[in-house]
């Protein structure tokens, strides 16, 4: 559990809440910036336009993160009514999020190579730690976030799919039970050692790093 590195590891546990807040920082700005370019100001007026990471925590998704492994950030308000584009405009504001993720990884990914490229740095140094931890963390959000279940990104794009008014039914299913589904996913896939998401999400960093390293 990550809260065991705080006595092993004191100093790369810091670095992993730290990775961690970056993240879900760029993540959570990146909805609140789209939402507001596309016309809507909910989260600028709930002080969620900001690359501040604080502005953006859930510190009960932070405890559980730390105890458990998984956690959560603060779900950025917006109003899909508002926005300029009405079919499209909520998936937009939704992909933003993983987008983030994908921007943070090039930018640490390619700081990462010209670090192996101009220094000695040997891989348990601190600041090698910090720009592997922050691939895999943003490697971890971007695609957990683009499953289609709500209440995740990916889902947003799904419903703009299913516009059909014939699937309002499954959208409305899927809103309700969506969490529910994610959780017991997630239960199932660790209380009977499955590894899908493990594997998926190992596939992804090891994919990065051949293309960085």
């Amino acid at each position: 559990m990550p809260i065991s590195l705080l006595g092993d590891n004191p100093l790369y546990f810091i670095a992993w809440i730290g990775a961690i807040l970056i993240a879900l920082g760029t993540h959570e700005f990146a909805h609140a910036f789209i939402a507001d370019k596309l016309g809507d100001d909910t989260a600028k007026f709930a002080g969620r336009l900001t690359l501040n990471p604080l502005a953006h925590v859930d510190w009960t998704g932070l405890l559980m993160l730390v105890l458990i492994g998984f956690g959560w950030g603060k779900p950025v308000p917006f109003n899909p009514y508002n926005l300029k584009y009405k079919k499209w405009g909520a998936t937009m504001v939704a992909l933003a999020g993983p987008l983030a993720n994908l921007i943070n990884i090039v930018i640490f990914g390619s700081l990462l190579k010209m670090v192996a490229i101009f220094t000695l740095l040997p891989i348990n140094n601190l600041l090698v730690q910090f720009l592997n931890l922050l691939i895999i963390i943003n490697a971890v959000l971007l695609v957990f976030n683009l499953i289609p279940i709500p209440p995740l990104d990916g889902s947003k794009l799904l419903f703009a799919l299913l516009d059909d008014s014939k699937y309002d039914n499954l959208k409305m299913k899927l809103q309700i039970q969506g969490p529910i589904i994610l959780i017991g996913l997630l239960l199932i896939d660790n209380l009977f050692n499955f590894g899908l998401f493990s594997t998926l999400f190992r596939s992804i960093i090891g994919f990065v790093y051949s293309i960085f390293l």
